[in-house]
């Protein structure tokens, strides 16, 4: 009978309290993790800027022209000529330049006599390794025509030499030769830098200058070739007299000549070989209206003896200090109090008493932490942080008060050596599109190799010194996420432990009406 009889089993229906509540719990942590990592990423973060010495100038880079005081000398015999002077070096009066070959079979002859053979001395390969090194220096792959002045250059030098060469081969040939009677040798007849070629400039002066001799593409240079024939009265070479020598530009902005003039001397530095010299300024206006402005040197015109057109840049302000970006300077506004409201605690830090009262409307007193970022004779510069406006201060030994109102906006930036973005007054001596020179050493100021934040924007100028203090460190941003996790992991603990009890408690529950239901079945069966 017992075998034959139905258990009857009572289903319970499923419910919320079937429900895994810690998993519940963590799949929302979960949710609430990725949200706070993306948040995070796509935060704005401080970055850090060493700061360091440098210094800042207003460059102005222009295409200038040169003007020396050229002397063009001409043959007065008609032949071959012969150069024996470098060009770019300086001849005194007397000193051989170059030499007629009326003949013009110099250099047959030579041949006949076996000394067409010329051997370089040590002194003349190290001229021409000059030359070379000194052209790699300055090549300029955008402009190639310097290539063709180099060329006719090392050729010049080249032949030079050689000539050099033939002229010591010169004396112990047959002095009774026909050939060599008719050979003329011209000697300077001035001091000055020997140039070999000629541009039509040579008479160029500041009262004649029009905006068309900048056009380089008009622009023609004759080069006097070695072992030409020339005629009586053709030049044969050019002569740089004195050594005061001028570049000139042209500037049409009134405003900046006016400038450039009133400086009276102005650094410039040249491209070529960034050599930098102090010019004197002096500016003509011609009588289409356009404005010239002049740089006389008393240096240097040897290094550009023989460059018509060169790029300069002007140094009109050339200041030294710390040098910082822009994007970390900022204006922030203070509150002036007087100087003897200011007070030491009892732990040495300094701030103000503020009036308060209690519950019962009694007037008291509270110490409140204050930084002082800047001062004038008689006032401080507060934070904001910890004082408002109408705030009342007490004076210590005194029935006086303050009432907190004035403001003043200090220009600075963001300090975060401390961990925390501090601000920090700064004053600027010089600044551009992009970095700023500041004073150092200054009070309240910064220093060499301090640490300020790179974009101001980035601080919020309302948040407190611990707020700032997460955003500037990466570490403390992540510990109160890994603080609540150990506490989410225990209350999840307890909830699921609570659960299993209460499914244990349903489950005997039902085991025990099962139980009761048996019992009534076996019961009727009998």
């Amino acid at each position: 009978m017992a075998g034959s009889q139905k258990r009857k089993v009572t289903k319970y229906p499923k419910n919320i309290n079937n429900i895994n509540i810690g998993m519940v719990f963590f799949a929302v942590m979960a949710i609430y993790i990725i949200i706070s990592v993306i948040t995070y990423f796509r935060r704005d973060h401080m970055v850090g800027y060493e700061v360091k010495e440098g210094s800042l100038s207003t460059n102005n880079i222009y295409d200038a022209v040169a003007l020396r005081t050229e002397e063009i000398v001409e043959s007065d015999t008609a032949g071959y000529v012969n150069y024996f002077a470098t060009e770019g070096g300086r001849v005194a009066v007397g000193n051989l330049v170059y030499t007629v070959d009326e003949s013009g079979q110099l250099l047959e002859y030579l041949k006949s006599q076996g000394s067409e053979e010329v051997s370089l001395s040590e002194d003349d390969l190290a001229e021409l390794r000059t030359q070379i090194v000194n052209f790699e220096s300055s090549f300029d792959p955008h402009n190639f025509h310097p290539v063709y002045d180099f060329k006719v250059s090392i050729d010049g030098t080249v032949q030079k030499l050689s000539n050099n060469s033939i002229l010591s081969n010169i004396q112990s040939l047959n002095a009774n030769s026909a050939t060599l009677q008719s050979i003329n040798y011209k000697y300077a007849q001035n001091t000055g830098i020997v140039i070999y070629s000629i541009d039509g400039y040579e008479d160029l002066a500041l009262e004649n200058m029009t905006s068309a001799v900048f056009d380089e593409s008009t622009y023609e240079k004759t080069q006097l070739i070695n072992n030409t024939l020339v005629k009586s009265g053709d030049p044969v070479y050019k002569l740089c007299t004195n050594e005061e020598w001028s570049v000139v530009i042209q500037e049409d902005d009134p405003e900046k000549v006016q400038e450039l003039l009133d400086l009276e001397y102005v650094k410039v530095r040249f491209i070529k070989n960034q050599h930098e010299s102090w010019g004197k300024v002096s500016s003509y206006t011609n009588p289409e209206g356009e404005t010239f402005v002049k740089f006389t040197f008393t240096n240097s015109m040897i290094t550009f003896c023989r460059d018509r057109f060169i790029n300069i840049e002007l140094i009109t302000e050339d200041e030294t200090g710390l040098k910082i970006p822009n994007s970390s300077i900022v204006n922030k506004n203070f509150y002036l109090v007087p100087k003897n409201y200011i007070i030491k605690g009892n732990d040495g830090k300094t701030g103000v008493l503020r009036v308060k009262y209690d519950e019962q409307g009694n007037e008291t007193s509270e110490f409140i932490n204050v930084d002082i970022y800047n001062e004038s004779e008689t006032m401080y510069y507060l934070g904001t942080e910890n004082l408002r406006s109408g705030d009342n201060l007490i004076l210590t030994d005194s029935n006086q008060r303050y009432t907190i109102s004035k403001t003043d906006t200090l220009i600075g930036v963001y300090n975060i050596n401390k961990g925390y973005a501090d601000f920090r007054q700064i004053s600027i001596l010089y600044q551009n599109d992009e970095y700023s020179i500041v004073k150092s050493n200054t009070t309240y100021g910064l220093n060499v190799f301090d640490y300020i934040v790179l974009d101001a924007s980035t601080v919020d100028q309302n948040s407190s010194k611990e707020t700032t203090e997460e955003s500037v460190s990466e570490t403390s941003q992540a510990l109160p996420e890994e603080s609540e996790e150990p506490a989410t992991e225990e209350t999840a603990e307890e909830i699921t432990v609570e659960s299993s009890e209460e499914s244990s408690e349903e489950i005997t529950e039902e085991n025990s009406d099962t139980e009761v239901t048996n019992e009534e079945t076996s019961e009727n069966g009998g």
